[in-house]
């Protein structure tokens, strides 16, 4: 039998609300979550939600040494309340070898710490939200997913210049060096876009590529 794509289990520190919405959402997708959390009715509420949940300070290394963590490929720390408890529970992490390990910052200089002390990715989850929003604001977007890299991928209606033609005629890639990935047509699924696809003014676009490139494309009519 293949690994199942979902399966590894995964350690979440912190039940606040990034914390435990990572948390159910790991375990809905096929992962087996073990959930750690300091305040005790806190962690009774997510007993049945998730795998395991544990009662336990995990800035301290003996709380960490006894989830066995050095068994977990994948952990996330949701800790916001406390930058000291956050970046202690990372280092604690760090120490026990865990391959990935994903860690929310709650301001630039939190994210600049986690990141020196070892933490794989680092989410900025406000700053991440108030710059999507920025995008949306418009109504030109209708949605916005940005990457570290100044890369992202959106959702779009399309600009009245590839209405009625197939992509291959309104060329959006050579004119905008932006790709569209997808079409979703009125009630149908969304298809994987070849350059005879040919838009209507009722489609919604997938498009991906460099920020300041899609922008462009978004803005026009």
């Amino acid at each position: 039998m293949g690994k199942k794509l979902y399966d590894d289990d995964v350690l979440v520190i912190g039940l606040g609300r990034f914390g435990a919405a990572a948390a159910v959402e790991l375990q809905r997708l096929g992962h087996h979550v073990v959930a750690v959390e300091r305040d005790t009715q806190r962690a009774e509420a997510f007993v049945g939600r998730v795998g395991k949940v544990v009662q336990a300070d995990a800035s301290q290394p003996k709380a960490v040494a006894n989830l066995k963590a050095r068994s977990f490929q994948l952990a996330v720390v949701g800790i916001g309340s406390s930058v000291e408890a956050s970046v202690l529970c990372a280092m604690n992490l760090v120490d026990a070898g865990i391959p990935t390990i994903w860690a929310k910052a709650i301001s630039p200089e939190h994210a600049r710490i986690l990141e020196r002390i070892g933490a794989h990715h680092v989410i900025l989850p406000e700053a991440e939200s108030g710059r999507r929003v920025a995008h949306l604001l418009n109504g030109k977007l209708l949605d916005y997913i940005e990457f570290d890299d100044g890369f992202a991928i959106v959702k779009m209606r399309p600009p009245q210049e590839a209405i009625g033609f197939t992509l291959g005629q309104s060329a959006i890639r050579s004119k905008y060096g932006v790709t569209v990935v997808g079409v979703k047509s009125p009630g149908a699924d969304f298809t994987h876009a070849v350059p005879d696809t040919k838009v209507t003014a009722h489609d919604t676009l997938i498009v991906s590529g460099p920020t300041d490139l899609l922008d462009r494309l978004a803005s026009r009519p």
